[in-house]
Formats: structure tokens, sequence, C-alpha cells
């Protein structure tokens, strides 16, 4: 085709020869003296895969893949998420700052993946916290479990710190104590979260509840005698405390007036050497 174009045209033709990657020198020879017998004024020859790097190729045989090596005893595997799972986007507000969580599962249950976007902080803090999620990310794909995260990061405290808008959880001493007690909440069944000492609004009021009943029920009752006749008035004995419901002050935020350890007052806090509260009155 190229040679029945030629006479037509007065300069050379611009179309390069493809040859296959096992073309020998003598058929190389052999194209150039049927290009001269042809009359072709120019011939530009191509040898597939002759570059590095090359838009196409005529030879699309498949590349022997590498042999996977076994895994070695006692090393990590990474489950990675499925392109489709379920996630939880929660957006929270501590001391004024304001963030989304979104936490994505397994299809089998079992969190996998957090990211965390704070808004109006800059960008320092900002891919602070990119980056933390994706390390937690990757630590929970490799099998860390989240309560492990639950017990080193809550209670940890820097600002932004204060009252949230959660009713779960009304004081965060900073934005990742925040978060990972929510965490703790939506993705932590009740045994463990009682381990750590993390609770709901209703797991308190069910607790408080349950404390005042049973003081009532061991408070002793007054004898027949007592009722009849009028005793004495017994002298003045010291007032003695006693912890009717045990508590657990593991989440108990600090103090944001004085820094005292807080103890838990119904679903809030109060600080025993200040007086503060964590909201509530």
């Amino acid at each position: 085709m190229m040679a029945a174009v030629q006479p037509f045209i007065s300069g050379a033709i611009s179309k390069t020869v493809n040859m296959p990657e096992h073309v020998t020198v003598e058929e190389v020879e052999q194209l150039f003296m049927e290009a001269w017998r042809l009359g072709l004024k120019a011939v530009a020859i191509y040898r597939d895969n002759c570059k590095v790097a090359q838009p196409l190729s005529a030879d699309r045989k498949a590349k022997p893949q590498a042999e996977a090596s076994p895994q070695e005893p006692g090393q990590p595997v990474r489950r990675r998420l499925p392109r489709s799972r379920p996630s939880i986007t929660t957006k929270f507000e501590v001391g004024g700052a304001e963030g989304y969580i979104t936490a994505s599962s397994y299809p089998d249950d079992g969190l996998g993946e957090i990211f965390l976007k704070t808004s109006k902080q800059g960008s320092t803090l900002a891919g602070l916290m990119d980056a933390f999620s994706i390390a937690v990310s990757i630590a929970l794909q490799y099998g860390v479990p989240l309560e492990a995260f639950v017990e080193k990061f809550t209670n940890m405290k820097f600002e932004p710190s204060g009252m949230t808008n959660d009713p779960d959880i009304r004081f965060a001493s900073s934005l990742v104590d925040y978060v990972f007690r929510r965490l703790a909440l939506d993705h932590l069944p009740k045994e463990k979260r009682e381990a750590l000492g993390i609770y709901s609004v209703e797991e308190r009021k069910q607790q408080a509840a349950e404390g005042n009943g049973h003081a009532r029920a061991e408070a002793p009752a007054e004898p027949a005698e007592a009722l009849a006749e009028p005793a004495e008035a017994p002298a003045p004995q010291p007032i003695e405390l006693r912890e009717t419901v045990p508590t657990r002050t593991a989440d108990a935020p600090l103090c944001y007036s004085c820094g005292s350890p807080m103890q838990p007052s119904g679903a809030c806090y109060v600080c025993p050497s200040c007086g503060s509260t964590s909201g509530c009155s």
C-alpha cells in the first residue's frame, strides 16, 4: 500500500512498518530491499517492545505472576473492608469545636475504619486528625481490638475540651476522649464497656434507680416498742457516710475549673474539691 501511494506524493511517506518482537536481522534487511524495489523513498521500522515504555503493545501475552510467598507464622494479616460497608456518621461538638466521626464496620460486625473531620480548627489539627484516623484504621484492620484504643485514649486532656452536645457524654476532656467514648458506646458490648467504666445515660439512670431501691430495702425498720413508747433521745452520734451504690470513676473527667478528678452524679459529674458540675444543676 505504501508503494501504491508513493508515485502520487512528492515526499516520503510518514508511515511506520511494525515488526514483531522476534524479527531477525535478515528479515529487516529483506524489508529494506523490498522497499527499494517498490520505489519507496524512506522506510521507518518499529520492532514491538523495543522501547522501555510504549503506549500500545501488539503482543498481549500474559506475564507470569510472581509466586506468592507463604505467610510466615506469627505475622499479622491485614483484613481489608469490602468496597460497600455499613457506616455510622456522628456530628459532635466539644468545647465549641465541631466535627464528624464516620465509623465503618465489617458486614459480619466489628469496627474496621474511622474518619475524623474537624471544622474551623485550621489545617494543622485537621491534618493530624486525618493521620490519626488512618493509623487507627490500619491498626483495627490488623486485629488490634477497639477496647485497647478506648482504654488508652479516654481521659486524655488537651484543648479543645469542655461541654458536648451528646446526651451520653456531657463532658469530654479532649476530642480524642470524646471520639473513643462515642465509638465504645456504638461498637462495644455492655460487658466490655462496664470494665472500662463507660455507660450511656440510660444505663446511668438505671444504676441510680437500682441503687436507691437497694438502699431503701436495706434500711432497718423501727421496732414496735419505739412506736408505742417514746424513748429518750440518744446522744449525738457522728454521721458515717457509706457508699451504698458502687460507682466507677474510670471515665470521670477532670474538673475544668480546678483540675481535680470529678465524681459521677447521676448522668453527670461533680467536682468534690470546688463543687463545679459538668452542666447539671
